[in-house]
């Protein structure tokens, strides 16, 4: 069983490295309209050549898996902005799409939260569309849409969840399918537990993201070695390894939240239960300390009697 690991968009211990540098659109209603361009361009230059230098760093580290930002281009799709931010960029979204295709990158966005396809309200399920359209056009101008995926959660229940599964399939039908391909679904930590969130990617054929931490905080009662063969089954048509989230809890009193480094007392449970299925996945790892936590954890998988360390940043068991 081979684990290769990634992390989350900013790479710590980069001087001033951060992808994600940001507008809102107050400040850019406060500029001059002969400025605003020119600001938002500069903004995202800057995200572009940081998000170069991390997968720079990426490669030296041989870290083969990383989720980009999705705040790389500021207001992107803010409805009274909604400007070309392709075509400015061909060259730098094209050099970017170089190291992911020559080194063999696997590559991936998470939208924010607001981007699901179970709201009532129609401006939500638009702004939905809107969002993973915006991901799909930076995969796209990357030229990785052969390994690039985007990942979202089903979303919000509104006291009735049989309805807002409905709504969810009938919504998604908004979705291009070409953007549908590129699409993966997660169990959440309060609503969508890995039973509902498997059904739900059985039905529309999408694969599914394991996060073990929202299982943890909301399993529903079930237990995990009776799915984990099906959701890891949900990746067969996508010539792609399953890939798994983990992070553990902040504390006790929020145990939802993120701690800065993996506890491997925690995610070792998951592991050992994966090894019974003997299948190559790979692990984005969600914490604060990002790259730094994915490289303890690595160390400290690596030392456990009978597994191989066979890179900087994956693991054979």
């Amino acid at each position: 069983m081979k684990i290769r690991f990634g992390y989350v968009a900013n790479a710590l211990g980069l001087w001033d490295a951060s992808p994600s540098k940001t507008l809102t659109f107050t400040r850019y209603s406060t500029l001059p309209k002969n400025e605003r361009m020119e600001k938002l361009k500069l903004i995202t230059a800057q995200n572009l050549q940081h998000t170069k230098r991390i997968l720079h760093y990426n490669i030296a580290h041989e870290i083969e898996l990383y989720r980009f930002s999705s705040s790389l281009v500021p207001l992107a799709t803010h409805p009274e902005v909604l400007w070309d931010f392709l075509t400015p960029f061909k060259n730098e979204w094209e050099e970017i799409g170089s190291l992911v295709q020559h080194f063999k990158l696997r590559v991936s966005f998470h939208p924010n939260q607001f981007t699901l396809f179970t709201s009532q309200r129609e401006e939500v399920t638009t702004n939905a569309v809107i969002s993973m359209d915006y991901h799909f056009k930076m995969l796209n101008a990357m030229n990785a849409l052969d390994t690039g995926l985007i990942n979202i959660h089903i979303g919000g229940a509104y006291g009735d969840k049989n309805s807002a599964l409905n709504r969810f399939h009938q919504n998604l039908k908004r979705l291009p399918k070409e953007i549908k391909k590129h699409m993966t679904l997660e169990n959440d930590d309060k609503t969508y537990d890995v039973r509902e969130t498997l059904i739900t990617c059985e039905k529309e054929n999408i694969p599914m993201v394991l996060d073990y931490h929202h299982y943890m905080a909301n399993n529903g009662e079930i237990e995990l070695p009776l799915y984990l063969h099906r959701i890891l089954k949900t990746w067969d048509h996508f010539n792609m390894v399953p890939k798994v989230h983990i992070s553990s809890p902040k504390s006790d009193q929020a145990y939802r939240s993120h701690s800065d480094f993996i506890s491997l007392d925690f995610v070792l449970p998951f592991l050992k239960m994966a090894k019974e299925l003997n299948q190559d996945f790979d692990i984005m790892i969600e914490a604060k300390q990002k790259n730094l936590a994915m490289h303890r954890l690595v160390d400290e998988i690596a030392a456990i009697r009978g597994v191989k360390r066979i890179s900087a940043s994956s693991v054979e068991w």
